[in-house]
Parts: structure tokens; sequence; C-alpha cells
């Protein structure tokens, strides 16, 4: 399967969406490496419709289901067949229910009961469902959960830690919110626009055989580096997790249509070393001071761009007592700060460049905002 393909597979999983690429790019490494993944945040941020999209696109079969402490293991692995107790055969009817599911999405997983806890940690590890008298074989290829909090509990650390991928789902920054509220009237309107598939699921299978190919000896002293960095800052990752983490990097390389790793690919770490919420946060920042690679340097300043670009023309129509301008001022200091602290010590005149022109944007907004308040 051709790398071109992976990468219109994570723009187009992202394409209805505001502000959600970067949620589409989990979601597909957790695809291409059959790994599963965790998504953390509030509701209404889209996660239940991202998984949705992402099975249509690969047209599989997906099972989508609302966990509680109440959910009976028949709601997710169908009800005993009747006919096959009478002649003393244990066995579920699992048609149109998990087993049956290639992707499958569990709101607020770690809502669930003991029984069907355990039950899900053996359909995690092993794609398997050990239930009473019998095993049933499962066809799923990604689990994607969600959920609002980190679990707490001793006995959830285990199924947890099967979520390989982690990733914080954050509300539509502010300055995304006048495309944000276009969007929704659009499709309050016309509905979501039905996806066509674009690869099967037989060509992720492809795909994921490529991985093991994929060459990581160009970035493993600095992988060793980076787990032994995080365990110094208090961030343990475990065995398993360490051995999963070359399984994604090789995934990220393929998906930007390369064979060998760079030190662009280890910036998965940041969806795979995280435990607790404020570990996201400083996972990202050691992977910035630690692997900054030009590529990212670039991403990162074209990501601040569009950033400008949306909230300039609501800086210019704000009215002079708004109290929207006082937080755009806070943003837009907190923008130059992150623009110079990229670039300090870059040797970069392309990049040095291209972070003064957004310093001089960002400093006459903040020359239009002084104004506005001191009239």
């Amino acid at each position: 399967m051709e790398s071109a393909r992976l990468m219109t597979l994570v723009e187009e999983l992202a394409r209805p969406f505001v502000a959600r690429r970067e949620e589409a790019m989990v979601l597909v490494l957790g695809l291409v490496s059959r790994e599963h993944v965790l998504l953390i945040g509030e509701p209404g941020t889209g996660k239940s419709a991202l998984a949705r999209r992402l099975a249509s696109l690969v047209d599989a079969r997906f099972f989508k289901y609302l966990l509680t402490r109440f959910t009976e293991p028949s709601e997710l692995f169908g009800p005993l067949d009747i006919a096959g107790l009478k002649e003393g055969v244990y066995r579920r009817i699992t048609r149109g229910k998990l087993p049956e599911a290639e992707i499958a999405f569990l709101d607020e997983i770690f809502n669930a009961n003991s029984a069907v806890l355990n039950s899900l940690l053996s359909l995690l590890q092993e794609r398997i469902v050990y239930d009473g008298y019998s095993e049933i074989r499962t066809s799923i290829w990604t689990v994607i959960g969600a959920s609002n909090t980190i679990p707490e509990e001793p006995e959830l650390e285990a199924l947890y830690d099967r979520f390989v991928l982690r990733h914080l789902v954050q509300p539509v920054p502010a300055e995304y919110w006048d495309e944000l509220i276009d969007r929704a009237i659009v499709i309050e309107r016309e509905g979501y626009e039905a996806p066509r598939p674009i690869v099967t699921l037989e060509d992720i299978a492809k795909a994921y055989e490529e991985i093991f190919k994929v060459d990581l000896s160009p970035v493993k002293d600095k992988l060793l580096k980076l787990f032994m960095i995080f365990e110094e800052k208090g961030m343990h990752t475990t065995d398993r997790r360490k051995g999963k983490a070359a399984k994604i990097i090789a995934a990220h390389a393929l998906i930007h249509g390369r064979r060998r790793a760079d030190l662009a690919d280890l910036h998965v770490l940041r969806y795979i070393v995280p435990r607790d919420i404020d570990d996201f946060e400083k996972v990202k920042a050691i992977l910035f001071e630690e692997v900054r690679t030009r590529d990212k340097i670039i991403q990162e300043l074209g990501e601040i761009r569009r950033s400008l670009e949306a909230m300039k023309p609501e800086i210019k129509k704000a009215r002079t007592y708004s109290p929207r301008l006082i937080d755009y001022y806070k943003m837009l200091n907190q923008l130059s700060n992150r623009i110079k602290s990229m670039v300090a010590d870059v040797d970069d005149e392309e990049l040095i460049n291209m972070a003064s022109e957004l310093l001089d944007e960002i400093q006459e907004l903040l020359s239009i905002i002084s104004l506005k308040l001191s009239m």
C-alpha cells in the first residue's frame, strides 16, 4: 500500500472537523499499528464522530457503545443462544455486536463493571473474549476508548495500560470558534457528508506488515536517551509500552512515506509516555527541547500563522469595549514567547525569517488591541 494513501486517510478523516488533524493522526497511527487508542476529554469534542468516520473511510464493521456500571456482557458480546442452551451448548449470538466489529468505539470505558472490564482486558490484549464455557474469537482490529478522566483506581491500571496511544482531546481553541460556528450551522442544516471508503482494512493489514521493515536504527540511541529523561522526570514507561513505542514510531515514519525513521517520528512519544493529565504537557515540552527537528519547527510556525490568520479579522472588527480583546492580547503574547523559544538556538536563516515575520504580525495586532483598549 502506498504511503501517500495513508496520509490521504489522515487528511480525509480530519476534513469535516475543525482543528482536529492531530486527533486524526493519532487514530490512523492506532489503525496502522493495530493498537488501541484512548481519547481523553470532555463530551462534545467529536471523539465518537471521528471514530465512526474512520470506520467508514476504511469500510470496516463498526460498533459503538456507552458503558456504565449497569452494562451487561450481553449488551456488548451478544445474548445467549436460548436454543443452544436447550441442547446443552453455551454460545452467544454475536451478530452486530462487539466480537464481529473491526473498529469499535467504547465511550466512558472505565465506568464498566468488573465483569465487563475483565472481558475487555482479554479483548484488548488477545482479541479473545473468555466467556464462561467458551472463547469468542473476535474480528477487532482497533478499539477506540473514550473517557472524561484518567482512571485512578489500581484495578483499572492494567486496562489503561492496554491503550498504547493516549491523547488528550482539548476543546477547539478560541481562534477557531468562528469557523466552528459556521461549520456547525452547515452540519445542522445538511447533516454530515457520508464518507466514501478510500482504503480497505486489507490495505491497512498490508501497511501493518510494512511497519516491521522500517529501519529504526537512526533514532534508537535518541529514543533510549528520551526514556531515561522521562524516568528522571518521574514519568515511568512500562516495559510493554517501551516495546510498543518502536512500532508506533515505525508506523509514523511509514505514514509519512519513509522507510527509515528520523527524529520527527519520536514526537509520537507524546501519545505513549503520559500517564497523568499533567504528563501530556511535560512530555510535549521535553520532546520539543530534545528533538528540535527543522520540520517540526516549520509545522509549529505554520500552526501559529493559521492561528494569527483566524484571529486577525476578529481583532479588527472587535468593538473597543470588547472583553475578548484582553483575551486576544494574552494569547498573542503567549504566541510571541513561544516563537522566540522555538528559534532561540536555531542557526537557520529561513526559520529565523519565518519567525521574524510572525513576530511582526503579532506586534501589529498587539498595537491594534492597545489602541482599541485605550479609547
